[in-house]
């Protein structure tokens, strides 16, 4: 698609900066919310309007958060190929509702690493479902805008009120780069502290 209109956003972050103003942007745009835990709390209290992802999947969060956007209705919402027929017929078949944009950020790991916590306590800080939904969203570009963090907010921004809220595939594609390398970066870091841990 050259051009994706922004009607549905699902939204997880760690690093909040600025993620209430960006969410308001959304909202004042007839942007429907999706999110999670600690983020849902933060949007819902800043008095906009937010659907939690429990209530999309019909599923709670579990195992102390580790699993909760591991769900088809989560990743067939953001993997959809809206050019291809079959996609969209298999998502209206399910009652899933496909996503135009995904704004995620990662727990902290290098900062878990760096305060030199067990490893057993360090490992609790590699996100999962975090980079999954990028790498699902940024393999998705022609059908899906991906925000990887809050220094990308204003751009995208004024680029969508500029566009009468269309992202367009030039924007997408840069973005999707950006998270790869992103993503590939927060690994590198994992895989560097799992083979010299400092302390088992």
């Amino acid at each position: 698609m050259e051009e994706v209109l922004i009607k549905r956003a699902l939204i997880s972050v760690t690093n909040k900066t600025g993620i209430v103003e960006f969410a308001q942007f959304l909202t004042d745009n007839k942007v429907e919310i999706i999110s999670t835990g600690g983020t849902e709390k933060l949007l819902r209290e800043a008095g906009l309007p937010v659907k939690k992802v429990s209530e999309l999947t019909g599923f709670p969060e579990i195992l102390n958060g580790r699993v909760k956007t591991l769900h088809p209705y989560i990743h067939a919402g953001i993997l959809a190929d809206k050019d291809n027929q079959e996609h969209m017929a298999t998502l209206a078949d399910l009652n899933i509702i496909p996503f135009d944009c995904l704004c995620v950020n990662l727990y902290n790991f290098g900062k878990a690493a760096q305060e030199g916590l067990k490893l057993k306590d360090a490992v609790e800080q590699i996100d999962i479902g975090g980079p999954c939904m990028l790498r699902a969203a940024a393999k998705n570009y022609h059908s899906i805008l991906v925000i990887p963090g809050p220094e990308h907010y204003e751009p995208v921004k004024e680029a969508l009120q500029a566009n009468e809220m269309k992202a367009t595939l030039n924007m997408r594609r840069k973005l999707a780069a950006i998270t790869f390398d992103e993503t590939s970066d927060y690994d590198r870091t994992i895989a560097d502290y799992l083979a010299f841990p400092k302390d088992e």
